[in-house]
Order: C-alpha cells, then sequence, then structure tokens
C-alpha cells in the first residue's frame, strides 16, 4: 500500500480544514447575493458578517475593520497608496520605504510609483537593519517628506520574525503610516497584540486552512483608510464588487482554527526543532536560514551545499514529499531567493535553499519519515 504524501510546505498552502470546506459548500449551495434584500441574500450577508467577526477576532480589531477580497496581494496593494484619508482629512504619502526580503506585492510598490519606493536593508539573519530605518526616517522629516514603511511580520521562507512593534513606534513617531504583511503570522503568532500597532495589515485564507482567493485588509487604525483600487459601495464603499461568500464562509472558520492553534505552537516548535536537529546530525553541512533570529515555529530554510535546490525539490516530490525552494510565488520559476540575496548568502547557498514548513497536525510519524526521505535524498545528491 503506497504511504500517504506529506505535505511539508504549510507557508505555500495549509490543507483545507475539512470544517472550513463544508462551510463553504454550504454556502455554494445555498446561494444568493449578500447585496440582496431577499431572504437568500439576506443569509448570504449573515454568512458574510459571522465569518468577519472570526477574522476580526483573529486580526485583534473590531468587525468593521475587516475588509475582504482576493486574497492578501489585493490587500498589499490597496493599502500601498499614496492616497488615503486619515479621519477626515486626505493626505497624501511621499514616499514608501519596503523591506528588502517583502512578498513580491510589496516589492512591487503597489499603488506608489516606483521612483518614489526605496528598499531597507536586513542583516545576515534576514531582520530589517532598525539603524537604517532610523536614518531614512530622519532624513524624510528633514526633507518634509510622509512616508509608509511597508514590513512583514514573519518571513514565508525563513520563518524570520521582524521587529514589528519597534517598527511600529519608529514609523508613528516619524508621523509615517505602518503597513504589515502578516500572512505568515496568523495562527503562529499573537495578531491582536496591543503592541502590534501597525496602521493596516494583510491577511489570506489559505495560509491558515481556508480556499485560496480569499484574504482581508484588516484596518487597525480606526482613522486610516486607503483609497479603495475600484469603485463600488460593497464592503462599505471599501472594496468593489459581489463577495465571494464561500470562500470567506471558509475563512471565518479557518480563522477561528487558527486561533485554536495558538495553543498548540509549542508542540510545533518543538517538532521544528527535533527535525532541524535531525537534518543537522544527517547533514553536517547544512546551513539554517535566519537561525540567529527569531522565526516563527514551523519554518527552516536550509541549505546544503552542493545540492541545488531545484533539483531537490523534485527528487522530494518523486519520494511523495511536498517541500518548496522558496516562496510559492517564485518557487515555480528557475531563479536565486531574493530574501537569501537580501541577506547577503553566498550564491552557492542562495541557490541551494530549501524551505520545510509544518502545521499544527503535522505528526512526530510523519516527521520521522521526512527524515528518513531526507536521509536518502540528500545523500545521494550531495555525493553527486
Amino acid at each position: 500500500m503506497t504511504a500517504p504524501r506529506l505535505h511539508f510546505d504549510h507557508n505555500a498552502g495549509a490543507p483545507v480544514l475539512s470544517d472550513a470546506l463544508e462551510a463553504a459548500v454550504a454556502a455554494a449551495r445555498a446561494g444568493g447575493n449578500p447585496s440582496s434584500v431577499h431572504a437568500e441574500g439576506r443569509a448570504a450577508r449573515r454568512r458574510i458578517e459571522t465569518a468577519r467577526e472570526e477574522v476580526a477576532l483573529l486580526a485583534g480589531v473590531a468587525p468593521n475593520r475587516v475588509v475582504f477580497g482576493s486574497g492578501a496581494s489585493e490587500a498589499n496593494v490597496t493599502a500601498l497608496t499614496p492616497k488615503l484619508s486619515l479621519g477626515r482629512d486626505e493626505i497624501s504619502l511621499d514616499r514608501l520605504l519596503v523591506g528588502a526580503t517583502e512578498h513580491p506585492s510589496v516589492l512591487s510598490g503597489g499603488r506608489f510609483p516606483a521612483d518614489r519606493v526605496e528598499r531597507l536593508p536586513v542583516d545576515g539573519e534576514g531582520v530589517l537593519r532598525l539603524d537604517v530605518l532610523a536614518e531614512r526616517l530622519d532624513r524624510a522629516r528633514r526633507a518634509g517628506e510622509r512616508v509608509m514603511v511597508a514590513v512583514q511580520l514573519a518571513n514565508s521562507e525563513t520563518g524570520v520574525v521582524q521587529p514589528i512593534a519597534e517598527i511600529a513606534a519608529m514609523v508613528r513617531a516619524a508621523g509615517g503610516i505602518t503597513h504589515c504583511d502578516a500572512v505568515q503570522g496568523a495562527g503562529r503568532l499573537r495578531l491582536d497584540d496591543s503592541r502590534f500597532d501597525v496602521d493596516t495589515m494583510a491577511l489570506s485564507a489559505h495560509k491558515i486552512g481556508g480556499l485560496p482567493g480569499t484574504g482581508a485588509l484588516i484596518l487597525r487604525h480606526p482613522d486610516v483608510l486607503p483609497a479603495p483600487l475600484l469603485a463600488g459601495s460593497q464592503e462599505s464603499n471599501r472594496r468593489a464588487g459581489t463577495q465571494a461568500t464561500p470562500g470567506i464562509a471558509a475563512f471565518g472558520v479557518a480563522a477561528a482554527e487558527a486561533r485554536r492553534n495558538l495553543r498548540d505552537i509549542a508542540y510545533v516548535s518543538d517538532l521544528r526543532d527535533w527535525l532541524e536537529a535531525q537534518l543537522r546530525s544527517i547533514s553536517p553541512s547544512v546551513n539554517v536560514f535566519g537561525a540567529g533570529a527569531p522565526r516563527i515555529a514551523n519554518t527552516i530554510m536550509v541549505a546544503v551545499p552542493r545540492v541545488m535546490a531545484e533539483t531537490a525539490v523534485i527528487a522530494f516530490d518523486l519520494e511523495g514529499v511536498a517541500i518548496s525552494a522558496g516562496s510559492a510565488c517564485s518557487s515555480g520559476k528557475v531563479g536565486a531567493s531574493h530574501v537569501a540575496e537580501a541577506m547577503g548568502l553566498p550564491a552557492d547557498l542562495v541557490r541551494s535553499g530549501l524551505r520545510i514548513s509544518i502545521g499544527p497536525r503535522t505528526t512526530r510519524a510523519e516527521a520521522e519519515r521526512f527524515v528518513a526521505v531526507w536521509a536518502r535524498v540528500i545523500g545521494r545528491l550531495a555525493r553527486k
């Protein structure tokens, strides 16, 4: 009998939760446009508002601060705009500063003109250089510029956690706006911490067991509202288009599960540490990216010298194991990881990086199977 495949690529997309899938199917079968006033429309609206309450609890905001959309990339692009409302005032931002290891939807600058987007460097562990941020904020202040800073909570490739509370405090003191891509932090870090004082935040459903194609822009600061991408009455005039009720219903179920998963984060962390120790034992030359920095509990990015990542990913796939060579937004392309490059890692390690990411339902038996496959695959490839 063939053994079940091992999914060790949760950062690309978590397995869909059975309860979330059931919620989506029920919503799809019920039908109804949530903007309609008839019974079917009202039922669809109730499903959306129930999900909004769950996502709000996960994000630590009031439900009316949750704006549903097609995913975190849309949320990022919506937030990254030089035009926004601050209370009753319309303000313009002069410049966007982004971390060098951000998701491509952030690195692209959203709706800021390309010549007004600057990248902030990270150190060798992948942590944002706060000294450079402080200098850049001071320069903007002296030039009379108002800036937005976009920094992720946790990196999708290395799992490295940014000091977002300190960053947000620096930006707020300088009169700027902070956006945070918190996709990889949901269900792994507390997003409702009062110190997490960012203005806007992006979340994705399929990273926590919901369906692809659904996400949310979280308006954490009550007075900050980015200009919408398109004019429309849905989502309280903040996001045009009929809401995807099935995906949103599933998102609500996944958000509730993500909050519960925080209780088991020590188990995930212990399993990750055990896995990492086993890989080091089997492959003494292995390099763990960001090992000296805080990381989310489920993620390891490693490189074995002379083992090319693209070759290894295929070899693991043939053995029934799903891992990746970095972010799912770029790992389908042959090329170096921009995250590893920004960290200043040697070129051979940049091309060898493998991401292993587990979930709260990953078992010790599955981890042991993975270690056995690692020994076979890496042992074979390292000898070539």
